[in-house]
Parts: structure tokens; sequence; C-alpha cells
């Protein structure tokens, strides 16, 4: 048995670093590779950002290559907020040095971690006039940013990072291949619907009936069935949770094999 942790580079390698060390057999296979744009769009970011009531990261990838942009010695203005999707978003702020007092993000609790989420942090307060600044990749859903606009603030949208198709190399091809031979002993774990397009770009032979996905969000559970896969189940993004999917997939397998 595997699990396949589709994110990108380098948090594929920190997922599956700690997934092992919880005797979860995880193998990296990235299927979207991040491409910084050009340094000056993040660079004007940052010297309106004291303007900003607040600033809001849809990933640990914004985060980064946000922070690659710094300015020396410029510090995150104590006046603004900074908005997180989930766990990995604000753990990727407080390492760049972000007050965790700072931070605003959906309670531990929340069912989903996504914009919808992060709003209802934000609903109570007053946006009219305030400037809001969205850190994110090319495109993505302009959700959050409607629900401010329609609370009368202005939003701005920098994007830092462009996401494309994965150049796979020899081991993960054959590991790709593997999985497509073997899909009763292969789990897909996927965070993101655009990851699973790509996986489609790179086998457009391929048939997923028999494959097994685990999903973190209802909206990638939605892709994968719209696209064949024939096992979705969804599962929490926190790491403590897919290791705990892990156990209850191994533990079903062997009621099976059990079975006469």
């Amino acid at each position: 048995m595997q699990l396949l942790v589709t994110r990108p580079q380098p948090q594929a390698d920190d997922w599956v670093h700690t997934l092992r060390e919880h005797g979860v057999p995880a193998h990296a296979l990235p299927l979207i590779t991040i491409v910084a744009e050009p340094a000056d769009v993040a660079a004007s970011a940052w010297s309106t950002l004291a303007t900003c009531t607040m600033a809001m990261f849809v990933s640990p990838n914004a985060v980064a290559h946000f922070f690659a942009q710094r300015p020396p010695s410029m510090p995150w203005p104590p006046q603004v907020w900074a908005g997180s999707t989930g766990p990995g978003t604000s753990a990727a702020l407080r390492d760049a040095g972000v007050p965790a007092v700072a931070i605003v993000e959906p309670p531990p609790a929340a069912a989903q971690f996504d914009s919808e989420s992060l709003w209802s942090q934000l609903a109570d307060r007053p946006w009219a006039g305030q400037r809001v600044l969205v850190v994110r990749g090319d495109g993505g859903r302009d959700w959050l940013a409607e629900r401010l606009r329609a609370e009368q603030a202005v939003v701005d949208f920098v994007s830092v990072y462009r996401r494309t198709v994965p150049q796979l190399d020899a081991e993960q091809n054959v590991r790709l291949q593997t999985a497509l031979a073997e899909p009763a002993r292969t789990w897909w774990l996927f965070s993101s619907s655009q990851a699973v397009s790509h996986l489609l770009q790179l086998t457009p032979q391929a048939t997923w009936a028999h494959a097994q996905a685990w999903a973190t969000h209802p909206r990638i559970a939605q892709t994968l069935q719209a696209q064949g896969f024939g096992h979705v189940h969804p599962v929490a993004p926190p790491l403590d949770a897919v290791v705990a999917a892990w156990v209850r997939s191994l533990q079903s397998a062997a009621v099976s094999d059990q079975r006469p």
C-alpha cells in the first residue's frame, strides 16, 4: 500500500516526512509546479501594505513568494491583519515573522479550512472603505473578495506565483505508472482541484473507476467524482486526520481480507 501526496513542493516532501514518522508509507508525487512571478509584482504590494486593513493569503505558497520579496528589515505592519484560510497558511505566516495576534484564521473546529470559514471570523468587522490585499497565485476563487466588496471594502489582488503542470522525473513516472497499474494498492491525497486536472493531462488514456482518493474539501471531491474516480472519501486537511484515515483504511482492508 502507498499514499501519494500530490501537494506542490516543498510541502509534498514535508508531508511525506511527517507521515512516514507516523508509519504511513507516503510518497511525493507533486501534481502542481509553483513558478514565481517577477519580483517587482510583490515588491510593489509591499510598498502599500501599511495602508491596508488586511492582507489575505490563500496558501503557504502565497506566503512564501510574497515574503521572499519583503524589503530588507521591513517588519510586518502591526496594524494590518493577516488573513489565513487554514493551519498551514497560518504556520507559514508565523514562520515569516507575522505576530500571532495579527493572524485571523478559521476556528480550529471549522468543518472546512477555506474562504467561507475565514469569512465567519471577518463578517462582523467594519469593512466600508477599508483596503484589503488578496495575495494568491494566478486565478483562483473571488468568493471572499465579493463578500468584502459587498461590505464596501476596496479589494486588490496580487498574484505572486503561477501553477503549472509538472514535468515528472523518472522516479515519479515509475510511481505514477505503478499507481495506475495497481489502483487497489494506492491512495491519492488531493488538496487541490487543479492537481486533479493536471493528473488527467498527464494521463489522458487512464481510467479511474478503481482509483481510491481522499479529498480535503467537498469541491475537490466533486471534481474527482466528475472525472470518474471510483472511490472518493473526504478527509480533514490536518495531517493527524490523514494519519487517522490511513489507519481506518488499513483496518477496513484487514476486515475485508478476513471475510470468506
